[in-house]
């Protein structure tokens, strides 16, 4: 027996080999993201690349791999040789208890790729809110971006949240109506795939705006069949959509998706809304190491608004609470995207992702915050216009130095040319009274950024370092001597995270990082480049668990310290100053599996936000959300009927420093459901069900009427969408 042994082992030694493979779904498509595990070798696993290949080391005949992904049934075989597999995956039925808790910094992805499978998605508003804690508020129509509420900030339009459309940024910096201006309207809520997303500025990846999180959204690479959707609801509002396959092969793919909205809302005076999206992709694998994907998309749109109204003119009897003061408020705008990106696996530990991009955007938007307090005869109505073209390209390496070392490290450039970028004082939306600004920005980001993760037994430790430069180019329009100034400043973001996986149903992390968000151009001119770009400083303390099969649970105690800066106001053409400030609160999030079909989700954040630089008492951070709360169930595949009913909660807020005026908080219920019957859906989404009069939007603002001879300060709000019913129809084909 020794003897025998003797022969064999070298034998056993050196018959451990490596096998290949490659794993697609039933249209051939290949599946990224795969966990490859040899069962009988429990240390040796890996995961298959952008391609769908793999390779996995150490492996011998008869050993047993296990093939796992979420959204597919999971499959397992027994090597008989070491030829290269080729593993297809059948679609499945979602299940809680199927989802692992992995070693992922980014732990509130799995909720997201929860909520996308169980809720419905109508628009691009709702897809923001597939973020936790996270609240938007709309105020001029449906045509403006949304003002976003996250982790105590009232971000304005996206002044301290990144979001980015397949890896294109959506931010607009220098924007005529605010920094970090994020219009998401372009994108066709039916094309999105899945969203990554994560609070705070923990990864070197994520720049300018990262300071309370970042949301990136990616579109499908094909769809499988083909759809048109009708709609048509209360408010004389009818949209219509669809989305064609126009090639769906093994190598490559190919889809055109439109949409068409039209509607007059809510309120008293027509909004007289109109929006057109269309959307291309094409995506080739060129061989079996590189995929090419280009997309091209325009979006326009058109509305009227209402504005927000002084409270004392409702309370009067003079408006109602969906009236207007100024209804000849309004605007226009358009964006047109062409975007590359091609993807090369280097080899069995390496690949190399390359972007570049071109956007042009329009921009036109009257506003009326004031009334008549400027101009008792005129008005105070203002025009912000902006015309502005966007080129930008990133490059970025991925490698593994072994088992328990990776990196990424990635560069790139974006430039943004605004022209003639302007605020006036205008009559009607017909007549220039007055040019307050109007000039021509050019603005450069350069950046460079490395990150690595160390994994060892239980431990993954990340650690990177960003670095941005920018240059800003500001020409005065309106000054005597016209000339170009200019401004640089170079900015460092290190970033240090740590996960502990107990198992795989409870992991812990502890993140820490410095994020900033760069200030508007004109400002950077005034301030002559001091204190430019403020920085922020975040940590993160929580944890992941499954405590049952069928319940997932996310916490986090956080804090973030915001250095001062100054804002450049586009309604007044003004600069201000800010101090210093704090933010410190818990996230908790709840996703429960009760059977089959039935599907609950809660989320709870509170943050204690405040001016560290002022006296107690007036150290209030003015609209900053102190408590949120959203929950709701969903049903899926039930007898053909899908469907959910989700509450959210915005709780008080203070309206200035003092908190001598509040901005009320709202509770509102949305219900849909929808019947499958084979190829037609038949559904309803229902706003506000219980019909509750609430406030979207709230400022406090100082203004005068025409009948008055004072001015008045007090809080202005754009009215919340009552009961709305809106009747859905799609035919899959």
């Amino acid at each position: 027996m020794r003897l025998l042994f003797f022969f064999l082992f070298p034998v056993l030694i050196f018959s451990q080999s490596t096998i290949r493979g490659i794993i697609s779904d039933e249209n051939g498509h290949p599946v990224e993201n795969v966990l490859v595990k040899n069962i009988s070798k429990s240390l040796y696993h890996t995961h298959t690349d952008i391609s769908g290949n793999f390779s996995l080391e150490n492996v011998n005949l008869q050993d047993s791999l296990e093939f796992v992904h979420q959204d597919f049934e999971t499959q397992k075989i027994v090597l008989k040789n070491l030829e290269n597999l080729n593993i297809i995956f059948e679609k499945k039925s979602f299940q809680i208890k199927e989802i692992t808790i992995t070693k992922n910094l980014k732990n509130l992805n799995t909720i997201s790729k929860i909520d996308l499978q169980v809720q419905p998605v109508a628009s691009s508003q709702d897809l923001l809110r597939k973020v936790p804690g996270l609240f938007i508020g709309q105020h001029a129509g449906g045509g403006k971006a949304e003002q976003i509420f996250l982790r105590g900030f009232d971000a304005d339009h996206g002044t301290d949240v990144a979001i980015s459309v397949d890896g294109m940024p959506v931010n607009m910096v220098s924007h005529a109506h605010g920094q970090g201006y994020a219009d998401l309207h372009f994108v066709i809520p039916e094309t999105v795939e899945s969203i990554d997303f994560d609070k705070g500025s923990y990864f070197a990846d994520k720049g300018d705006f990262a300071t309370a999180g970042f949301v990136a959204f990616k579109t499908r690479d094909f769809v499988d069949k083909s759809s048109l959707g009708l709609e048509i609801g209360q408010f004389n509002t009818f949209r219509t959509n669809g989305i064609f396959n126009l090639l769906n092969k093994n190598n490559q793919s190919a889809y055109f998706a439109g949409e068409f909205l039209m509607t007059d809302n809510y309120f008293d005076a027509p909004q007289n809304f109109n929006r057109i999206n269309l959307f291309g992709k094409y995506t080739s694998r060129l061989s079996d190491k590189d995929r090419l994907s280009v997309s091209v998309s325009h979006f326009n749109s058109r509305w009227d608004a209402s504005g927000q109204i002084p409270e004392r003119a409702v309370n009067s009897g003079l408006i109602s609470h969906f009236g207007a003061i100024d209804n000849t408020e309004g605007g226009t705008t358009s964006r047109s995207n062409f975007n590359l990106q091609y993807e090369r696996k280097i080899n069995d530990d390496a690949f190399i992702r390359n972007q570049v991009y071109f956007n042009k955007y329009d921009f036109e938007l009257y506003s009326n915050f004031t009334f008549f307090l400027n101009d008792p005869i005129n008005g105070d109505q203002i025009r912000q216009k902006e015309n502005r073209t966007i080129v930008g390209f990133q490059s970025e390496y991925n490698g593994k130095i072994n088992d328990n070392i990776s990196f990424k490290t990635g560069g790139g450039l974006r430039n943004d040319n605004n022209k003639d970028i302007e605020l006036s004082h205008t009559k009607n939306r017909q007549t220039v009274l007055q040019y307050l600004s109007l000039g021509d920005i050019n603005q450069i980001n350069l950046f460079g950024y490395g990150s690595w993760d160390f994994s060892f037994g239980k431990w993954l430790i990340n650690a990177g370092l960003r670095v941005d430069y920018f240059k800003f180019n500001v020409a005065d329009q309106l000054a005597e001597n016209y000339q170009t100034q200019s401004e640089a400043k170079a900015v460092l973001s290190p970033k240090l995270n740590f996960l502990y996986s107990f198992n795989t149903g409870f992991n812990a992390f502890l993140k820490l990082g410095k994020g900033f968000h760069s200030n508007d151009a004109r400002v950077v001119i005034a301030e002559k480049g001091k204190n430019i770009l403020p920085a922020s400083y975040n940590a993160d303390l929580g944890f992941s668990w499954k405590p049952l099969p069928n319940l997932l649970i996310n916490a986090s105690l956080w804090y973030l310290f915001l250095e001062q800066e100054f804002v450049y106001v586009g309604d007044e053409a003004v600069v201000e100053p800010s101090g210093k400030t704090a933010r410190k609160g818990v996230d908790v999030g709840f996703r429960y599996q009760l059977n089959n079909w039935l599907f609950w989700n809660t989320d709870f954040t509170y943050t204690h936000a405040r001016a560290i630089e002022e006296a107690k008492g007036n150290d209030y951070i003015p609209l900053a959300p102190k408590t949120t709360f959203v929950s709701g169930f969903s049903v899926k595949n039930l007898n053909r009927f899908s469907g959910s009913i989700n509450a959210r909660y915005l709780g008080d807020r203070p309206g200035n420093e003092d908190n001598s005026v509040t901005a009320k908080g709202y509770f509102i219920t949305d219900l849909s459901v929808n019947y499958q019957f084979r190829k037609v859906s038949v559904g309803i989404n229902i706003d506000n069900i219980f019909n509750t009069k609430w406030k979207e939007t709230q400022f406090l603002t100082e203004s005068r009427l025409q009948n008055e001879t004072e001015s008045v300060e007090e809080i202005h709000y754009t009215a919340g969408t009552p009961f709305n019913a809106r009747l859905i129809l799609k035919y899959n084909f």
